[in-house]
């Protein structure tokens, strides 16, 4: 366990995220359901027009195929009001992966004015910001995501992480646990528990779920 814990491994889902988008796109399926758990009643996402709905489709099928350029030209030519909550988080991993990390954070967040109930978004920008170096203002995000979608089990293992950088032992075991409770299977879950009961001085565990972290990496070398 000499190990350090893998904060910096921050499971990043904007790839498994397009790829839902292009499989949406290509059945005309709405991105969203609208019956979400807000009490308070939000704004309905722009409608946008058949024209710039085309080229948002072709942005996103080229982003899905690694044509960065081709897909960030296509979302610019886009007008502000008629980008949708996937066209500004688009533009916001597009310049993350390029390290423009506050220009990403911008694009994040007019993703959310744009849908308030559009969880990815707060993913991505609680992402941005723990890469900041921000763990308060990325745990804010994630639990903003599990308010919305509490069963996303990557956002529980970030929200872990987060409060691993500040100090928060008990609150990333619980967040590691919720993590593990909807997706066993990833190694690094089990590892940052492991590594948060040895923290905390509890050997037995520690010891257990490090046990669970080499079974799954042997498992997924075979």
């Amino acid at each position: 366990m000499e190990k350090k814990f893998i904060y910096s491994i921050i499971f990043d889902m904007k790839r498994i995220f397009v790829s839902i988008l292009v499989i949406l796109v290509q059945l005309h399926i709405s991105t969203y359901a609208a019956s979400l758990p807000f009490k308070k009643q939000v704004k309905e996402p722009p409608k946008i027009s058949k024209e710039f709905e085309n080229i948002s489709k072709q942005a996103t099928i080229f982003y899905a195929e690694n044509d960065i350029k081709s897909s960030f030209d296509l979302l610019l030519s886009i007008p502000e009001e008629e980008r949708s909550p996937q066209n500004w988080l688009l533009l916001g991993n597009i310049l993350q992966d390029q390290g423009k990390n506050s220009e990403a954070i911008f694009m994040y967040q007019k993703a959310i004015l744009c849908d308030e109930n559009y969880y990815k978004s707060y993913y991505n920008l609680g992402n941005a910001y723990l890469s900041e170096d921000k763990p308060h203002l990325a745990i804010v995000q994630y639990k903003k995501l599990l308010s919305i979608n509490p069963n996303f089990p990557y956002a529980y293992y970030n929200l872990g992480c987060a409060y691993i950088k500040i100090g928060e032992l008990r609150k990333a075991k619980n967040a590691f646990i919720s993590a593990i409770e909807l997706k066993n299977t990833e190694p690094d879950f089990h590892y940052n528990l492991a590594y948060v009961y040895k923290k905390l001085k509890n050997e037995k565990n520690a010891k257990l779920y490090l046990k669970y972290y080499d079974k799954i990496m042997e498992q997924q070398l075979q």
